[in-house]
C-alpha cells in the first residue's frame, strides 16, 4: 500500500470570509426592521420582562436623541464633541438602532464615551461603563511593616 500525499495548509493562503454580525440568527439590517416585540422575543429573560413592560420615558428621548446624532464611521477614539449623547440611564437596554452611536454613559463620577458595537445588543449600558477602578497596589511606606520601624527617617 502506497501512501497519499497530503497538501499542507500553510502552502496555500486561505482567504478569511468577512463574517456578517448575526443575533441570534438575525442580522444587523433584520433587526432595525423589527418592532420592539418581536426583539423581545430574542433577548433574555430579564431583558424580555424590560421591553415587554414598555420603555420608560427617559430611555424613549435617549432612543430619539441617539437618531439625530451621526454613525460613527472609521472607529476613532470617542470624543465628548456634539456627536455623541450623555446619559445617567445604566438600565436601559442597547438596542439595534444604537448600533454605531456614541454614548456617554455615566459612572458616579464622570462620563464614560463609549462606541456602541453590535456584540453589545441586549447588554445594559451600565455594563459598559464600569463604577470602579482595579485597585493598583505600590511599594509599601516608610513604617508600615515591622522591619522599617527602625530606619532612619532622611
Amino acid at each position: 500500500m502506497g501512501k497519499k500525499k497530503r497538501k499542507s495548509k500553510s502552502k496555500t493562503t486561505l482567504k478569511k470570509k468577512e463574517e456578517e454580525f448575526t443575533f441570534r440568527g438575525y442580522t444587523l439590517a433584520k433587526l432595525k426592521k423589527m418592532r420592539l416585540e418581536d426583539l423581545a422575543e430574542l433577548m433574555c429573560a430579564r431583558q424580555r420582562r424590560k421591553l415587554k413592560r414598555g420603555l420608560r420615558e427617559g430611555e424613549n428621548k435617549l432612543l430619539e436623541a441617539l437618531k439625530s446624532v451621526k454613525s460613527v464611521s472609521g472607529g476613532g477614539e470617542a470624543s465628548e464633541a456634539g456627536e455623541s449623547v450623555k446619559t445617567h440611564l445604566r438600565d436601559a437596554l442597547v438596542l439595534p438602532g444604537m448600533v454605531g452611536k456614541k454614548v456617554g454613559i455615566h459612572n458616579g463620577k464622570s462620563f464614560e464615551y463609549v462606541e456602541i458595537k453590535t456584540e453589545m445588543i441586549g447588554h445594559y449600558l451600565g455594563e459598559l461603563a464600569l463604577t470602579r477602578k482595579r485597585v493598583l497596589h505600590g511599594a509599601a511606606g516608610v513604617g508600615a511593616t515591622r522591619s522599617s520601624k527602625y530606619v532612619p527617617l532622611r
